[in-house]
């Protein structure tokens, strides 16, 4: 009983970090956050943060990584239950885009942790809540007859690319509410350049 009391502390005190991080981050940038502030707002020593995290640097990936398992989770039900394969594809694109309207999600998702945590991890991470997804997507839709057959991994990984440098697009421009209506209207193109 008392090593679970202890884990749900250990759990709650990281939970703590992440959800005391996020809104600094989203707020101000990575860069202009410090460790002190962060352990401050979130009610726990130093020696916390460094307990659970190697540094603040694994704590944005942490905070990234909730972001994108909420992300996926909207996405997963903002589609039309008994919709095709594509229509669901695109469907989840276009929450995804409108969600890179936010600015938290601008800030940590697609400024400082690409930039933070490198290309490799950032890309890591978030395939692990898109790839996965757009790939069986696409397989769904080769077996019903309404995506060309072809290999699906170099596909998913072009379609989850695509939608990357989009949103980046998004984050960067000038108009972000003009770049995302243009940033769907390209990846409906790419998507029905697949249509069987």
């Amino acid at each position: 009983m008392s090593s679970r009391t202890q884990s749900e502390r250990s759990e709650a005190t990281r939970g703590a970090l992440i959800d005391a991080a996020r809104p600094l981050f989203a707020e101000r940038g990575y860069a202009d956050v410090g460790t002190e502030e962060i352990v401050r707002a979130a009610g726990v020593s130093r020696g916390a943060l460094y307990h659970h995290f190697d540094g603040k640097r694994d704590l944005l990936a942490a905070v990234y990584e909730r972001i994108e398992a909420e992300i996926a989770e909207r996405v997963a039900g903002g589609v039309t239950p008994g919709a095709g394969p594509l229509e669901t594809l695109e469907a989840g694109a276009e929450i995804f885009l409108d969600h890179c309207l936010e600015p938290e999600v601008q800030r940590i998702v697609l400024l400082d942790a690409p930039a933070v945590l490198g290309w490799e991890r950032w890309r890591e991470i978030g395939a692990r809540y898109g790839l996965g997804l757009i790939a069986g997507l696409l397989t769904a839709g080769i077996e019903s007859g309404e995506v060309r057959r072809q290999p699906v991994e170099p596909l998913a990984h072009a379609l989850l690319g695509a939608l990357d440098e989009v949103a980046m697009l998004v984050a960067r421009a000038d108009d972000p509410a003009a770049a995302r209506a243009d940033a769907g209207q390209t990846l409906a193109t790419l998507l029905a350049a697949v249509r069987a």
